[in-house]
């Protein structure tokens, strides 16, 4: 058992070379490279490998490539082929979405917005892909497949920005534009446009469960953080055979708060709550102008909200 390690310090988690369990007739070869990292034994297991990426892993990093590759060469032309304006503009660069007068067409002039859904293409690709492979690792490897159903959360959130909301609104223009500071500008003229995203309810679920998800995980974190000399981070095993920590756990938040949760529920409370908030806050975008067009109007009606 590792000896007591207090806030300021951390056990390097590092062993012998674990290869991990032999996979039953695997598509793609796993690269087994023997190396260990300090830094990264820092933040968590030191062991680098092995690498597993499979015909969907290598196909998403190559549509995700392209679709880098597209934005960044039309930024970079965007300040005149320029290294150092580009480094110095980037946050402020943007390749943007088709013109409003080019509505569904899938093929507007490249410089209208084409560039803007040639990209979109291979990103949405890459990210199905990468959700595919994490599907098949999951069941390779006897998981469950709770990760893979956490990214198609995010993944929905992403597709109702650029894609499902867009087609309901019949033009790629409602889309977002790829770019830091533009992406910012269209969060803020988009909540503007329709009378204050806040009045939105589930943009306000969105944001309850968002917060929500930060302080389970927080609490969650430190409470084994504050039990790992006595064991707490064998969270699995004390689920069906409680030890010292997880009693220690439990008196702590009983005396703090009169309840807590179990190692297994934490889990499933911070899941909930996490795919929650894109879930919920991709249902309030779709409905905004497609069902309400003006979220505080619509909370005056319905006595949610006052001059």
């Amino acid at each position: 058992m590792a000896d007591y390690q207090n806030i300021f310090t951390q056990t390097q988690v590092r062993g012998h070379y674990d290869a991990g369990v032999d996979l039953p007739r695997p598509d793609w070869p796993r690269e087994k490279v023997k190396s260990f990292s300090y830094l990264l034994g820092k933040i968590g297991d030191a062991q680098i490998g092995p690498v597993y990426l499979g015909g969907t892993g290598v196909a998403s990093l190559i549509c995700g490539f392209i679709a880098i590759e597209i934005i960044g060469l039309n930024m970079w032309a965007s300040v005149g082929w320029d290294p150092i304006k580009f480094v110095g503009q980037l946050p402020w660069l943007t390749l943007n979405p088709p013109l409003a007068e080019h509505g569904l067409n899938p093929f507007p002039p490249l410089n209208e917005g084409g560039w803007w859904l040639m990209a979109g293409f291979f990103l949405t690709a890459a990210i199905l892909l990468w959700w595919v492979r994490t599907y098949r690792r999951a069941r390779a490897l006897g998981l469950g497949t709770h990760v893979s159903w956490a990214f198609a959360s995010a993944i929905w959130l992403y597709l109702v920005l650029g894609f499902i909301r867009p087609i309901m609104m019949g033009s790629w223009s409602e889309a977002v534009p790829f770019g830091i500071f533009t992406h910012l500008d269209w969060t803020n003229n988009f909540s503007l446009i329709y009378g204050n995203l806040f009045y939105n309810p589930f943009h306000m679920l969105s944001i309850v469960f968002l917060y929500g998800s930060t302080l389970l995980f927080a609490m969650h974190g430190a409470t084994i953080l504050a039990v790992g000399r006595y064991g707490g981070e064998r969270e699995v095993e004390q689920i069906v055979d409680r030890g010292t920590a997880s009693e220690r756990a439990a008196l702590f938040w009983r005396w703090t708060m009169g309840f807590n949760a179990s190692m297994e529920s934490i889990h499933r409370w911070a899941w909930w709550f996490a795919i929650l908030c894109p879930l919920t806050g991709g249902i309030g975008i779709l409905l905004t102008g497609t069902v309400v067009d003006n979220w505080f109007l619509w909370g005056i009606e319905n006595n949610f909200a006052r001059f």
